[in-house]
Order: structure tokens, then sequence, then C-alpha cells
């Protein structure tokens, strides 16, 4: 089985959100949108979209999205087959978290490092 593909998402906490926000908008033009991140669209070295998506995005420090983790950051891997995946994280021993999200944008799955840090698993929508 085919575990991590790509990268699907960076997500990381701010003292200032708004101002960092700023920061990344202005010095490195970044389209950040009012939901406080951008959607960087792959596409091939023609630029014709190839099908997925790369978010990323600055939450407020006191944001209980990377619960139970106590880090200030958290990375999204795109995966093949979540429930197959955390069916064998599990099988090894590793810090599952016992939720499974379903939506539009994909089917989500976290795992906790050794580190302390929370990992979120995507399975994409077919095609995506």
């Amino acid at each position: 089985m085919k575990r991590v593909t790509d990268i699907g998402g960076i997500f990381f906490k701010a003292k200032d959100a708004p101002a960092l926000q700023a920061w990344y908008k202005r010095h490195l033009g970044i389209d950040v949108q009012t939901w406080g991140g951008a959607a960087f669209d792959w596409t091939d070295s023609d630029g014709k979209p190839t099908g997925g998506t790369t978010a990323w995005s600055v939450a407020p420090e006191e944001s209980a999205q990377f619960a139970p983790s106590k880090a200030s950051f958290m990375v999204n891997y795109r995966v093949e087959d979540l429930h197959a995946l955390i069916e064998a994280l599990k099988a090894e021993g590793c810090n599952v978290l016992d939720k499974i999200d379903d939506s539009e944008y994909g089917k989500f799955g976290w795992v906790i490092d050794p580190e302390g840090n929370k990992v979120e698993l995507c399975q994409p929508p077919a095609g995506q």
C-alpha cells in the first residue's frame, strides 16, 4: 500500500495572525483570503491544472485546530486509502485519533507523531 503521496497543506499558528497574514500577502504575494489562508492549485509546466491543491493557512495562537498537539504547526499529507492507512498505523502501535471526517474536501484522519505533533491525513475526492 502506498502511504503518503503529496503534501496537501501547511497550517501554522501566529501570535498576531492578521498581521502575519498581511506580511505574507504584501511581501511574498500570497493571495491570503478572508478564511486566513490561500489555496495553491497544482499545474503542469505549461500552467494547466493537474487536479490538486495545497492549502496554506495562518491560525490564531489560541486556535484548537491542532489539539491535542501543543505544536504551532500541522502538516496535511495526501494519501490514497485513508481507512487502510489508519488501520495499518493502529496495527503498528501509532497514536491514531479515533475520529475520521468525511466532507466535500475528502476524508480526514489524524495521527500523533512521537514528538507529539498532530499529523493530518487526507484522501481527496476522486479526481482531485
